[in-house]
């Protein structure tokens, strides 16, 4: 898909359809049945209004640059005087935004070019964002699916149309790591923005990332289980084959080695298995039932 200024390039409609005059007997069907699929500006405006004849055309045009993503309808308050009453339109020039056949914000009086830029950005980054979560939401199932191809094309969608949305980011990166591909689900999930980092989505994935990064062959598992089973208090054997079982899958282990590393010395190490059991509920998921288990066990040992 291509990006034109203002968004993703979904195909222009033609002229009327953008721009438009609305009566009274054309209001339900211009605006509020039209702003159930896509954002509706309203223009309140009369022939007589200097301040409209200034803001008519500079809406206009703003509202044009959005190639379809947001629909302009003008109202002559002096020919539609039940329209302008129901909805109290007190002063001129007044303009309203519908979403889902309701109001959901506006202004009142002339507005610089910039402000009314901001105005249809917010209008169209919360439409974008109510869309965006159903589609996420696909790609979350299909995840769990273990669809790996169709959850990555659903996530792929969504940064076709915004190329920072973090749980997009997240959720490719997942994919690439249920296939084996740290390196490239790192890379992607540098591309989050700093501000959205501590989401629980990236966080997860992030830690994921992390364990994978710290795995160990299986010559190195068996010679840590060797120093485990000879000495069950070397702490830094147990800390090491606990994130090496973590890391290829064996969860249950993993997290019964480091609970019992808590048991004998919490304090080892800067609390070093605490943090450690931490970074798996964050690599796991809430929907791990080990995590769920693990925190109980964690918690009764910790007050105990």
């Amino acid at each position: 898909m291509e990006f034109g200024e203002n968004g993703p390039d979904v195909g222009m409609p033609g002229t009327a359809d953008i721009v438009k005059d609305a009566t009274t007997a054309t209001f339900k069907a211009d605006v509020i049945d039209a702003s159930k699929s896509v954002p509706v500006v309203v223009d309140f405006w009369a022939a007589w209004c200097g301040p409209c004849k200034q803001l008519t055309p500079v809406i206009e045009k703003v509202v044009r640059s959005y190639r379809g993503n947001v629909r302009l309808v003008k109202v002559n308050v002096d020919e539609n005087q039940a329209i302008s009453a129901q909805l109290r339109i007190q002063s001129l020039p007044t303009v309203y935004a519908f979403r889902d056949g309701q109001p959901i914000d506006g202004f009142v009086g002339v507005q610089p070019e910039s402000a009314i830029k901001a105005f249809i950005d917010r209008l169209v980054a919360s439409d974008a964002e109510v869309g965006f979560s159903e589609v996420l939401k696909t790609g979350e199932e299909l995840l769990e699916q273990d669809d790996l191809q169709g959850a990555a094309e659903v996530f792929a969608s969504v940064l076709q149309e915004d190329r920072t949305n973090a749980e997009a980011l997240a959720g490719l990166a997942t994919c690439y790591m249920k296939s084996g591909d740290v390196a490239r689900a790192k890379q992607t999930l540098a591309l989050v923005p700093p501000d959205r980092r501590e989401l629980p989505v990236v966080k997860s994935i992030e830690a994921a990332i992390l364990l994978a990064e710290k795995g160990a062959d299986s010559g190195e598992i068996a010679e840590l289980k060797r120093r485990v089973a000879e000495n069950p208090r070397d702490f830094q054997a147990c800390l090491d084959l606990s994130v090496a079982l973590g890391a290829q899958g064996d969860r249950q282990d993993a997290l019964e080695l480091l609970l019992d590393l808590v048991r004998m010395d919490r304090k080892w190490n800067d609390e070093a298995a605490r943090k450690q059991l931490l970074q798996f509920f964050d690599a796991w998921g809430p929907k791990e039932p080990l995590v769920a288990e693990g925190r109980r066990k964690l918690s009764s040992i910790l007050f105990s």
